[in-house]
């Protein structure tokens, strides 16, 4: 669920993620497009034929987000708001590539003991 709803924040306040993305990417194409796929991802875990993907999906995603989150930290003005959140959120995104992690393998490991 937390996936489902951080993919539509992306939609319902797309200029909170602007400052993550480098100015010379094009922004709201990378913001919707990283909501949509935080959406889908999050849809595919609650469906069993998709799981194991879905969850490796996630894993992917959430090491592809840790260098934002590390740059973040060294911003003289950090793009999550102060240096305290961008303090707070970096062991936080090791938190969330950990349990991705260990829902990838449980969900491995239930699809083929059912296979």
């Amino acid at each position: 669920m937390l996936m489902i709803l951080a993919g539509i924040q992306h939609f319902s306040d797309p200029m909170m993620y602007e400052p993550f993305i480098p100015e010379t990417w094009p922004k709201n194409a990378i913001t919707y497009l990283s909501g949509a796929v935080e959406i889908g991802l999050g849809v595919g875990v609650f469906l069993s034929r998709f799981r194991t993907m879905a969850t490796l999906g996630i894993l992917i995603l959430m090491i592809a987000f840790l260098p934002l989150h590390v740059v973040d930290v060294f911003r003289e003005v950090p793009a999550i708001g102060s240096k305290l959140l961008a303090y707070i959120r970096l062991p936080i995104q090791f938190v969330l590539i950990a349990w991705a992690w260990l829902v990838y393998l449980h969900a491995r490991t239930a699809a083929a003991s059912s296979a």
